[in-house]
């Protein structure tokens, strides 16, 4: 009885905990949300603000019929086939607790794609993507890295390369996913109209609000708490041969890591940026720092502090290569969001291959019981975690771009994709949503969505 009776408080205390990270995450939607609508122009801030709530309202609905079952059905190593709608939840493996952390990752990685395109694209088409990229392609790949049945799973009872990828929280499974979906859709689409002059120079498009963009970054760091510490799910599991440290401990320690690897990031980008531009940019250290959280996502709990500013230290250059290498392309990405995700989530793969401590390993995936099994290569753990970090990395490029990349390219041929030039200009908020996020301060623009018709009129 008093066995029972523990095990019901063990099993209260691991679902309040995962319950909690569950709403921190969601949190992170309100972090983006702001960080959107402050770096596009005023006149795009309510379509951007928009967007966010579709991508969770949408999202929920994906997911729940769809999405949980693709990426935890335990049937085959590549795609789910049972638990649709929730049916048979809760069982011996999940509970409405677990969905719900998992939808809040889910709706996360629409969020990130939306930013991509944004200014610039149809509302309905922003409809179709969140459905089928939360319902379909991120599911996929989730269950491939997180379901105890998939492939690459380092839970896997059938170890790819003897170890399988560790992505603890998501560099490749959420960010990297997100980041080439955008980058599809970004190029599909192309640059906003004015992005880059006759000669191919970009003319800059500053977000119009940098007060919305640092409260949502640090909303976004209030949420990573439940991001990277959150995926151990259950807090009260104590290791064998260390009976004063358990989760409890990872969890901690997976805290600082995702800190010292953010901060570590931020300040970098603010020295980089100020010798290459010549002044202090907020927004491009709130950038840096996210890019920083990316990165250390992958292997937070397996890696050492001082390793997670190395993360950082790294992921901050990628970052402002990749913008560099972006202008030089013409590619145009309001957010940064496939530089940021996509760059310093590879980078964070690759990281973690390099540099998960042996110990941190068995804890993180064996409940610290001692097991052989590759870790850093750099540690001196063999080849075998590295080359999975490749392979994920390599197998997710290819199916989002297979997938996402011709859903882009349908809506494009069928005229759902990009907006009119004229609606473009005018603004999303005036000529998609019947007025602006703020009072019009130009006495040219209209005030309303009738003086927007009607100027349509006139010019026609």
């Amino acid at each position: 009885m008093e066995n029972s009776w523990e095990q019901s408080v063990t099993y209260s205390i691991n679902t309040i905990y995962l319950l909690f990270s569950a709403y921190l995450v969601f949190v992170m939607q309100l972090g983006f949300a702001m960080i959107c609508a402050g770096s596009v122009r005023a006149k795009n801030a309510m379509n951007i603000m928009l967007t966010n709530v579709v991508d969770a309202v949408v999202g929920s609905i994906s997911f729940y019929l769809f999405g949980f079952a693709f990426a935890y059905g335990n049937s085959n190593p590549f795609i789910g086939t049972n638990l649709f709608a929730l049916a048979n939840i809760p069982n011996e493996n999940y509970d409405y607790g677990f969905f719900l952390y998992q939808w809040a990752f889910a709706i996360a990685v629409a969020g990130i794609t939306s930013g991509s395109i944004a200014e610039r694209t149809q509302f309905s088409a922003y409809l179709v993507f969140s459905f089928f990229l939360t319902g379909f392609v991120y599911p996929i790949v989730a269950h491939w890295v997180w379901s105890s049945s998939g492939w690459l799973s380092p839970n896997s009872s059938d170890l790819f390369l003897g170890s399988g990828s560790i992505d603890f929280a998501g560099s490749g499974v959420v960010h990297l996913v997100g980041a080439i979906a955008g980058l599809w859709g970004s190029i599909i689409e192309g640059p906003r109209v004015g992005r880059f002059d006759a000669y191919g120079k970009p003319v800059p498009f500053r977000g119009h609000n940098a007060a919305l963009v640092v409260l949502g970054t640090f909303l976004l760091w209030f949420g990573w708490f439940g991001f990277n510490p959150g995926s151990f799910d259950k807090i009260l599991v104590a290791y064998p041969d260390t009976p004063d440290e358990g989760n409890w401990t990872s969890i901690g320690r997976t805290a600082v890591t995702t800190t010292l690897a953010g901060s570590t990031a931020g300040i970098v980008t603010l020295f980089g940026r100020r010798l290459l531009i010549g002044h202090w940019d907020a927004m491009d250290v709130c950038n840096g720092l996210l890019g920083g959280f990316v990165a250390i996502t992958s292997g937070c709990s397996v890696v050492e502090p001082w390793a997670a500013i190395l993360c950082g230290f790294v992921s901050a250059w990628v970052l402002i290569g990749l913008n560099i290498l972006a202008l030089k392309l013409n590619y145009d990405d309001p957010l940064e969001a496939a530089q940021l995700h996509g760059g310093c989530g590879t980078w964070g793969l690759l990281f973690t291959g390099l540099f998960a401590k042996k110990k941190f390993v068995n804890q993180t995936y064996n409940s610290g019981v001692a097991v052989e099994r590759p870790y850093g290569l750099l540690l001196g753990g063999g080849w075998g975690l590295i080359g999975a970090q490749v392979a994920e990395i390599l197998v997710i490029f290819v199916f989002v771009s297979t997938t996402m990349g011709p859903m882009f390219y349908a809506l494009h041929k069928l005229k759902l994709l990009r907006i009119p030039v004229h609606d473009e200009l005018a603004g999303l908020d005036i000529s998609s949503h019947g007025g602006y996020a703020y009072a019009p301060q130009e006495e040219n623009h209209p005030r309303s969505y009738g003086d927007y018709l009607r100027m349509q009129e006139d010019q026609s």
